[in-house]
């Protein structure tokens, strides 16, 4: 039976400017629910990624109902966990942590939150050849989401060739052979070059984060005629998406995808049917009044 009362998480690097707190808490509060989110940032604590699993154990041991993982640990949390979701474990990749009678259950609500979102704000784009940069927990989430949605092909680019060529053989075992494919970044112009009307480039890397400022590859290698989706929301506009836009690209920010996977992870913390409409005008409240630091 669902409760009233709820304190849960997020264990990340770098997450003060996330709106996660705030945009669950409304939900409860519209809910009529107790509801504490607590960020659990490993750079203030001054420890590594590695110390994920120290965290999710203490976190048990204080009576935390769930949390949220993100970047950096969402694939080193893993080792840690008790059970994983089926699609969790096809990912090899947990961003929600459960506590279930004592056991920590992984989830993946990164995979359903990429795909609601690209199919509310690129309905109609191409998907013959995507790009998609970044080979990490997040990206495989947004890979599988993307074949899911009917892409003929992802080619993965990491600044890990052994972490992208994994992750394509992850993928081509679930979607079948010739749906992925590995490339390192001396092969990027030539693959947006292919993608040329036909596709467009995804960007799953932290580069944009308020923490990681920037551009994940040259503005020389986009052009108009490529879709471009981001999974960073904290900036909503990144350097990249202002970039694309302003060659004329069709563009997608991750604000669709945090507020969507939230919806999952609310519902698997809560045991309640969240309202995803609300929880979209939430998010569109909550990033329009707070300012990311430069």
């Amino acid at each position: 039976m669902p409760k009233d009362s709820y304190l849960v998480g997020l264990i990340g690097a770098g997450i003060g400017p996330s709106l996660s707190p705030a945009l669950h808490q409304r939900e409860a509060d519209h809910q009529g629910l107790r509801y504490l989110y607590r960020l659990i940032d490993i750079d203030t604590l001054g420890v590594s990624p590695e110390a994920v699993g120290d965290l999710v154990r203490a976190a048990r041991d204080l009576g935390f109902d769930g949390l949220n993982i993100t970047h950096p640990c969402k694939q080193l949390v893993i080792p840690h966990l008790d059970a994983l979701s089926p699609q969790a474990e096809a990912l090899g990749a947990v961003n929600t942590v459960v506590f279930d009678g004592g056991r920590a259950v992984g989830h993946n609500t990164d995979v359903t939150g990429f795909a609601a979102s690209f199919a509310r704000g690129l309905p109609d784009v191409p998907l013959e050849r995507v790009v998609q940069l970044g080979a990490g927990g997040a990206g495989a989430a947004v890979a599988h989401a993307t074949l899911t949605l009917g892409a003929e092909r992802v080619t993965v680019v990491d600044a890990l060739p052994e972490r992208a060529a994994a992750l394509a053989a992850s993928l081509s075992r679930s979607f079948g052979d010739g749906r992925a494919a590995a490339a390192g970044l001396d092969h990027l112009p030539g693959l947006l070059a292919d993608a040329d009307g036909i596709g467009g480039l995804i960007n799953a890397t932290p580069t944009g984060m308020a923490a990681h400022p920037g551009l994940p590859l040259s503005a020389e290698l986009l052009h108009p005629r490529l879709w471009v989706a981001e999974v960073v929301y904290r900036p909503l506009e990144t350097e990249l998406l202002r970039t694309a836009r302003a060659l004329g690209c069709a563009t997608l920010d991750g604000g669709g995808m945090a507020v969507f996977q939230a919806v999952d992870a609310f519902r698997l913390f809560a045991g309640r049917e969240p309202d995803s409409a609300r929880m979209l005008a939430a998010f569109a409240e909550l990033a329009g009044a707070v300012k990311t630091p430069k």
